[in-house]
């Protein structure tokens, strides 16, 4: 429960906080008076703000914060500046310190940003001027509330994502390789195949012998990568995926391709029983920890997916059968993974490579000079093994 005193009176409402983080222990009531410096000498110094004052203006506090963090105020401007650099600099003498201090930096901006609070009504209503009805939203991302619902508070941060999840399920994601009109469209939670540079290179290798009968799909995702299989001509997928919400949103994008009778969906920790000719898995690129439920999409702490995938492929696979691993360099280059590593695993699960699919990313940061891992993304490539058991 998160509790706040307000003018002598004490109050509490349900916590709710989708990364797992604990209510915040200082909370103070803002409105539309609250100057943007105090409030954000207020976040900076872990202090809450519920606020209870125009939901357009606290829109624009969050901006205010925002712009605060990107550029330090006040006549040290330049000073702060130069400290800065000189801090990252030092603190960035190789490339997986520049990740870690990356991922502090990230983190302690989020922490700042989620101090504007925001209560929900047990309809998911928010009561306060000018608020929008973001009902439909919520229960998107939620589900419906339920009779014994009470009030709940959250960041305003996560609200907008909430709402920014809710716009990209309406409009989707363009899909041309799963036909002309074709869109993918991600849930709230499910990480959105904006990269489509691994897709296509799933479009182009060829099937292995024996593909066109049964295929796996290791943690499924939205399902673009088993619909991509079905569209190419294999007659059963089965996708697998440990989150509910994954699996609802393959669900979803598999019936709205007209491809259900094609691929089946399984709640299973990696493999599915049985062999197939063909298996696939696009684990989470970077060895570290995740935060939030996006985050489980980029990061694979200790590399547990990655390494789960090739210890058990060999079982799983027809004898002529090939695993196809999708995997960016990323964490070679920013010092997290070597490519020695990634072989030894490979050797040691009793695969070897056929043969290995590159593609250049072609996201915006990949071009960005301004971003801190720029020189990593920069020289990153995506990659399709190709994978087969060893003759015992």
């Amino acid at each position: 429960m998160l509790q706040w005193q307000h003018q002598g009176i004490d109050h509490q409402a349900a916590w709710r906080s989708e990364s797992g983080l604990p209510a915040p222990r200082r909370v103070v009531v803002a409105d539309d008076t609250m100057p943007a410096d105090t409030a954000y000498r207020l976040a900076c110094e872990g202090t809450a703000l519920l606020w209870q004052g125009d939901f357009h203006n606290a829109r624009l506090l969050l901006d205010a914060l925002k712009r605060r963090l990107d550029k330090p105020a006040g006549k040290s401007t330049a000073k702060a500046r130069k400290q800065l650099r000189a801090s990252s600099q030092q603190a960035a003498q190789t490339p997986a310190e520049a990740f870690h201090h990356y991922r502090m930096a990230q983190g302690q901006r989020a922490r700042v940003l989620g101090s504007i609070l925001i209560a929900l009504q047990p309809d998911y209503s928010i009561a306060l001027r000018r608020a929008p009805d973001w009902k439909v939203a919520c229960t998107e991302a939620w589900g419906a509330p339920t009779a014994d619902a009470t009030v709940q508070v959250l960041t305003l941060r996560e609200l907008l994502g909430v709402v920014g999840a809710h716009e990209w399920r309406k409009k989707g994601v363009a899909m041309p390789v799963l036909g002309k009109e074709a869109r993918i469209y991600p849930h709230y939670g499910v990480f959105s195949p904006v990269r489509g540079e691994y897709v296509a290179l799933v479009n182009e290798a060829p099937l292995p012998e024996g593909a066109r009968e049964r295929a796996f799909d290791i943690g499924t995702g939205t399902g673009v990568l088993a619909a991509l299989l079905a569209k190419r001509g294999v007659k059963q997928v089965v996708a697998t995926d440990m989150s509910p919400r994954a699996l609802a949103c393959a669900q979803d994008n598999i019936a709205r391709l007209g491809l259900s009778e094609r691929v089946q969906l399984q709640q299973v920790d990696l493999f599915p029983e049985g062999q197939a000719a063909l298996i696939v898995c696009n684990p989470p690129w970077l060895p570290a920890r995740a935060v939030t439920t996006l985050e489980h999409a980029v990061y694979d702490e200790n590399s547990t997916m990655l390494r789960g995938f090739l210890n058990g492929l060999r079982a799983h696979l027809t004898p002529e059968g090939e695993g196809w691993l999708i995997l960016s360099d990323l964490a070679e280059h920013l010092g997290l993974r070597s490519r020695e590593e990634l072989m030894g695993w490979i050797d040691a699960a009793g695969l070897y490579v056929v043969y290995r699919m590159d593609t250049e990313p072609t996201h915006g940061k990949a071009q960005d000079a301004s971003d801190a891992l720029h020189a990593a993304r920069a020289a990153e490539m995506t990659s399709l093994w190709r994978l087969k058991a060893k003759v015992a």
